[in-house]
């Protein structure tokens, strides 16, 4: 009999993040890396990433990281993964060559050439267990799931998937090798719940892509569409509308155009005319209804774009009257007020919105439908929900067990939760170290939340800084206080809060200077609890407060 554990670390009860470890025996099988860009209140975060702790402390027993498609959710924290622990990293050929980007263009590993090409058809044996692929549907070409073939059976991981019938041969599902994989007799299957709860089931891509052309050859002026750069379906849709509309394609995303660049090196991403796509300079010179501009970059960089560009501060291209600008990224619930507000700004610069999302539900995720007949297809004995928030895992929990999947075979984990199948029980063994690692520049792990508290309230109350230069041996101040703010009040204005405030810092010195047990700490520590008091009686505010007494010890009177 194997021991089978699986491990979530990251990827469950939140969006992105995946990472899913499965130990066959002595072997770890290491299913996606991704990472997950920050909501707002992460003030100056640039990544958040899994906590690799539990994969470092056993890296011996890693047999490989196995991808299952090429986004950020599934591979950018590669990099990270890969500054600690050397193992051979598996996937479809974009999903390596863009593995291969991250890695690079992180400059955090030197060297690393461990990288294996897979197609569905390749089968890779383990000494615990053999590694199988099916192809699947997402918004990305190369998509593939993850099958672990055990003694006891396989545990299938879906990675990000959706069914459509009328997908181009790109991005077809192979129906007969999940058939295959389903009458081989399946223990577990770990399956995306992202779009779990939805009540609309997804539009088909072909009805997407004619009701993007549709809107192309009725449009007057520019058109310029927001994208996320990863979504090689959504910009190919974009091409061909921009191609059977008589239009040039301007690209204004930066960062991430390598990825496009990446798909068209290696077909997945066709262009109909080399001259399709065009320069700054040529786009000047072209009438606005014969341009597309096409605006990527990751997660809400593309929405941040637009607001520049409706508020004239766009380095290439601002809005003006007659722009159509097409939205063709679907927001998470947590961008639903920043659209909201971008939309707002782009009407005040005379131009039109168009949101894909308000007329067709696009979604490179499974809806209950889906969701359902994926369960029906593998028929697993134990089922595990991942990728998406509680609520979606719940939603997922429930639609297995509406299709005969008893509740104790159903299992919702946690960051960190330890899974065991063994002796046809499923049981929740443990917990590890997971959770969340925030990625600041080049530092890794050391922001932790009493800087973000810090950065919170420097956003919110500015701080409050006073000087104070003393000599202990006189007993006395020798400068100061002086007052200094930023953020918190205009000082030119506020001469009586400031008078008052220096007067309370030079009390608290002074009674220190007099005390005989003089301590920096507890000077500072009054200073601060003294301005705080006040400051927050007089403006209901709580500046960050920096005391910043110093001694002249050579001062002589």
């Amino acid at each position: 009999m194997s021991s089978i554990k699986i491990i979530a670390l990251g990827g469950v009860r939140e969006n992105g993040k995946s990472l899913y470890a499965v130990e066959v025996e002595e072997d770890i099988f290491v299913l996606d890396c991704g990472l997950v860009y920050p909501e707002d209140e992460l003030l100056g975060i640039d990544v958040v990433i899994p906590d690799f702790s539990y994969l470092e402390e056993n890296k011996e027993r890693i047999a490989g990281v196995f991808l299952t498609h090429g986004h950020a959710d599934a591979v950018g924290a590669l990099p990270y993964f890969l500054q600690n622990i050397d193992a051979p990293v598996f996937g479809s050929k974009l999903t390596i060559a863009l593995a291969k980007y991250y890695v690079e263009s992180s400059k955090l590993v030197k060297g690393f050439n461990d990288y294996h090409e897979v197609t569905e058809n390749t089968e890779i044996d383990f000494a615990s267990a053999t590694i199988k692929f099916f192809k699947t549907t997402h918004t990305i070409p190369d998509s593939l799931a993850i099958v672990i073939k055990t003694s006891e059976g396989n545990i299938v991981y879906t990675g990000d998937f959706k069914f459509d019938q009328s997908a181009s041969v790109e991005y077809q599902t192979n129906f007969g090798r999940i058939t295959d994989v389903g009458e081989d007799y399946v223990l577990a299957l770990l399956s995306d719940s992202s779009d779990a709860e939805s009540p609309v089931e997804n539009v088909s891509d072909r009805k997407i892509a004619e009701a993007m052309l549709e809107t192309f050859l009725n449009a007057q002026g520019r058109i310029v569409v927001a994208c996320v750069a990863s979504n090689i379906l959504r910009i190919q849709q974009v091409i061909n509308a921009a191609y059977e509309s008589g239009r040039k394609i301007f690209l204004t995303g930066s960062e991430l155009e390598e990825i496009v660049n990446i798909a068209l090196s290696l077909n997945k991403l066709t262009v109909p005319d080399k001259e399709l796509i065009i320069t700054f300079n040529q786009m000047k010179k072209l009438p606005d209804n014969e341009l597309v501009i096409l605006e990527t970059g990751n997660a809400g960089e593309p929405i941040k774009a637009l607001q520049k560009m409706a508020l004239g501060r766009h380095r290439q291209v601002n809005l003006h009257e007659g722009d159509l600008v097409y939205i063709a990224t679907t927001p998470s619930v947590a961008m639903e007020t920043q659209i909201a507000r971008t939309k707002d700004l782009i009407y005040r610069a005379d131009a039109e919105v168009f949101e894909m999302a308000n007329s067709k539900k696009a979604s490179g995720h499974a809806t209950p439908n889906d969701l359902k007949l994926m369960i029906n297809l593998l028929q697993p004995t134990f089922f595990i929900p991942v990728q998406g928030e509680y609520r979606s895992l719940l939603a997922h929990a429930e639609l297995a067990n509406e299709l005969g999947i008893p509740y104790k075979n159903i299992f919702i984990p946690g960051k960190g939760d330890v899974v065991e199948i063994e002796n046809g029980q499923m049981n929740a063994s443990g917990q590890v170290a997971a959770g969340n690692v925030l990625v600041d520049g080049i530092g890794v792990g050391d922001i932790g939340n009493i800087v973000l508290k810090d950065r919170k309230i420097l956003s919110e109350d500015g701080v409050f800084v006073a000087v104070v230069t003393i000599s202990r041996r006189l007993g006395k101040i020798l400068s100061g206080p002086q007052i200094i703010s930023r953020g918190f009040v205009y000082m030119k204005t506020s001469e009586e809060l400031l008078t008052e405030a220096q007067k309370i810092v030079t009390d608290v010195v002074e009674e220190n200077l007099a005390s005989e047990d003089f301590e920096w700490p507890r000077l500072k520590q009054e200073v601060r609890d003294a301005l705080s008091r006040y400051l927050f009686d007089k403006t209901k505010r709580r500046p960050v407060i920096l005391p910043m007494i110093m001694e002249a010890s050579n001062y002589k009177k």
